[in-house]
């Protein structure tokens, strides 16, 4: 099958080549230009199974303009692509013409560092687009790329004479929808992701944002229609359709700006201080726009094409890059048990000056010696990687709201804290300790320290840091996902490579695949956490959507595992215990928190056996039900053990799933151990309600399970001998 074709009237084609041949030279020069013309501005290039087609064209002013369609279903309608530049007179947006074009294929597998599978294949066909603007003479290139699951395009800005430094002020790239589509959005925001989804039709978006704007410690909507990505939508006839961009590097993140009469999307970029939306210096290319489309909405998250369109891996050696699941003195300063500060006498801290031996300890800090060797104790009793210890270094009596830009050294400890005697403790246990670098969103501060403060880890054994960069940005004005942002968390995942450490940033920019170039960027939060359910909570559905949209660009590091939902600050979890439990098949990520208190999970030993033993890097995943916003069923092979793990969350409803077990090697016998919501379990009245059932299984078993509103459910599966199986009931 052709990659390309020219969509036209084939009979004028032929009609043209005959007069062309009895015209003179210098007519047949213009018209063969014409005809060159005229060929390359109606372009189709096809997915390699044929189902996708994308049409690229200039309309009669010279305007960029592409549309996609799904077996002859449109997606995106006819769409204009380009840029306003500032301080310029004519923006790239019309007048180009068609230099020249090329296509070209590409099919390889390649291995992850950790992930979903252990293999991903990248198969596409690609167009490349080279215009030139006729009135200025400058170069701007657009690369598609039409894989079997979507579309991805970016932008390329080549060395030219005509331009070499411009700041953009909007790219006005569009996404026209064929229709009022269900869409689940959070609104616009240069500042945060934190907010519990919406789902309403694109024309409803309007009248329900001030309602989906809630509070956050940092933030900046922008727009009554604005949204941010990934954006996930499913039109009247059951097409399943994503938006979202791919390697985000030295350029802003992209919102979309909806006009809401003609259903057309707009890429709205964060801008700078200065209201500026990217300074670029060629060469230099935008990020990738992509548009995932599917049947159903499990091809939503079979894609790869977000880690497809990033660079393999630019770290050699990546032996020190390893999953790892933890345990932390974290939940009980969230839900307000302990504190992050030291002391409650000081108002205001200098580092460097403030003597913490003049004043008296608040009796409620967590990160004590003591407290933290409980919780190294436990990590070992049950076989878990780490620990994670928040509030040890000094600073957090004045760290937020103060816009104080020396914040942290990130060095020094609390006189309860003794670094070495808990590094040598924790060495005795065969635990490793995650180290904490909250920024208090000073990233100017974080990157002078930043050397020191990685080379401490080295020499302390840490092989990961959260980091985090709560509230307003310093440089003040700055915004969270502005260029100048968007390169000082590129900065630091680079910085830390050096030092070979993993690090899991919270509150930063949503990811977008760059974790497969960089794959010691082993965790984001990005989204709204397992935090908030301390804060009020979050919606029980909540879950059900992530994977759709969060987790488009990589792992969340969600810190699921909460199995006492009246929490100390008198706050609702809103989830049952056995959703609790699926979170770690469904929302995936190679760094997995068991976040509750140790006590919590020794009331609930059985329960707990099942997070001490599910996996966290897999060898394949499989999507076996899927409708965002109400239900999602994962199925995962480990990639070690060979295990299987099932998880189930649903959303607000109680509903009875059916899954066929014939993902399993029909030649072999297992054993399903089973985590299930009782009949009268419900997030909200009765969510500690669950059962635990063990079966004989095989390829032909089915399983038929019932979930509670907000619940889910959890199986472990494993090959078992004859002797195992034993007086097991077998479920057929």
């Amino acid at each position: 099958m052709a990659l390309l074709q020219w969509q036209g009237d084939k009979s004028f084609i032929c009609k043209l080549k005959f007069y062309v041949v009895m015209l003179k030279k210098s007519t047949f020069l213009l018209l063969a230009g014409f005809f060159i013309s005229l060929f390359v501005e109606a372009q189709v290039l096809r997915s390699p199974d044929g189902n996708f087609q994308m049409e690229f064209s200039l309309t009669d002013k010279g305007e960029p303009s592409y549309q996609l369609n799904f077996k002859n279903k449109p997606v995106v309608l006819s769409s204009l692509l380009g840029f306003d530049l500032k301080n310029d007179e004519i923006d790239l947006l019309r007048g180009f013409q068609i230099k020249n074009s090329e296509t070209s294929s590409k099919d390889e597998i390649w291995n992850p560092v950790w992930g979903e599978e252990s293999q991903i294949r990248n198969l596409y066909n690609e167009f490349l687009v080279e215009l030139e603007q006729t009135e200025t003479g400058r170069i701007i290139k657009i690369r598609f790329r039409l894989f079997d699951t979507g579309l991805g395009f970016r932008y390329e800005f080549p060395v030219q004479e005509n331009m070499g430094h411009f700041v953009v002020q909007e790219e006005r790239t569009q996404f026209a929808m064929a229709g009022d589509h269900t869409a689940f959005w959070i609104p616009g925001d240069y500042d945060t992701q934190e907010y519990d989804y919406m789902e309403s039709k694109l024309t409803e978006i309007r009248s329900l944002m001030e309602e989906a704007i809630t509070p956050n410690a940092s933030q900046t909507p922008f727009s009554d229609t604005g949204v941010q990505t990934a954006l996930m939508m499913k039109s009247a006839d059951g097409l399943y359709i994503n938006i979202h961009e791919a390697a985000l590097i030295d350029y802003p993140a992209m919102h979309l700006d909806l006009n809401d009469q003609d259903l057309v999307f707009e890429s709205h970029l964060t801008p700078d201080s200065q209201g500026n939306k990217g300074f670029l210096v060629t060469p230099a290319q935008s990020p990738w726009r992509t548009v995932i489309v599917g049947e159903n909405a499990a091809k939503i998250l079979e894609s790869r094409i977000t880690y497809n369109l990033n660079e393999p891996s630019k770290i050699e050696n990546t032996s020190w890059i390893k999953p790892m699941k933890y345990v932390g003195v974290w939940w009980e300063m969230i839900t307000g048990q302990s504190s992050w500060a030291y002391t409650d006498e000081l108002k205001a801290v200098k580092l460097g000056v403030t003597d913490y031996s003049q004043v008296k300890p608040n009796g409620k800090h967590g990160a004590t010696t003591a407290n933290v060797k409980k919780y190294i104790d436990f990590a070992a009793k049950h076989g878990f990687d780490g620990v994670l210890v928040e509030g040890w270094n000094i600073g957090w009596e004045d760290w937020f709201g103060n816009s104080k830009d020396y914040v942290f050294d990130f060095v020094t400890p609390y006189p309860d804290f003794d670094i070495d005697a808990v590094r040598d403790y924790a060495k005795t246990k065969g635990v490793q300790m995650i180290m904490h670098h909250e920024t208090s969103s000073s990233a100017r501060n974080y990157e002078r320290h930043m050397d020191e403060a990685y080379q401490l880890m080295k020499d302390y054994g840490y092989p990961a840091v959260k980091s985090g960069y709560v509230g307003d940005i310093i440089p003040r004005g700055e915004y969270h996902y502005s260029q100048w942002l968007v390169n000082h968390y590129q900065y630091a995942i680079e910085k830390a490579a050096e030092y070979q450490i993993m690090v899991n940033a919270h509150e930063a920019v949503r990811p977008t695949g760059v974790a497969r170039t960089w794959p010691n960027l082993i965790a984001n939060e990005s989204a709204r956490g397992t935090e908030y359910q301390a804060f009020g909570g979050s919606k029980a559905n909540h879950v059900t959507i992530l994977p759709f949209t969060r987790q488009i660009g990589g792992p969340m590091d969600y810190t699921p595992g909460i199995f006492e939902m009246d929490v100390f600050n008198g706050s609702h979890v809103n989830s049952t215990l056995a959703n609790q439990l699926a979170l770690y098949v469904t929302m995936y990520s190679p760094l997995q928190m068991a976040a509750d208190y140790p006590e919590n999970y020794d009331r609930f030993p059985d329960a707990f056996q099942f997070i001490k033993d599910v996996a966290i890097d897999w060898e394949k995943s499989l999507y076996l039900e899927a409708e965002p916003g109400y239900y999602l069923t994962i199925a995962r092979k480990a990639k070690d053990s060979g295990d299987w793990f099932v998880g189930n969350v649903n959303g607000m409803a109680g509903r009875t799933g059916q899954v066929s077990f014939n993902f399993l090697d029909p030649s072999k016998s297992y054993i399903a151990v089973i985590y299930a919501d009782k009949a009268d379990a419900h997030f909200k009245s009765n969510p500690q309600a669950y059962e635990v059932k063990k079966f004989a299984v095989d390829a032909k078993s089915v399983l038929k399970q019932f979930s509670a509103p907000g619940g889910g459910y959890a199986v472990h599966i494993q090959e078992a001998t004859k002797e195992e199986l034993k007086g097991l009931k077998k479920l057929k």
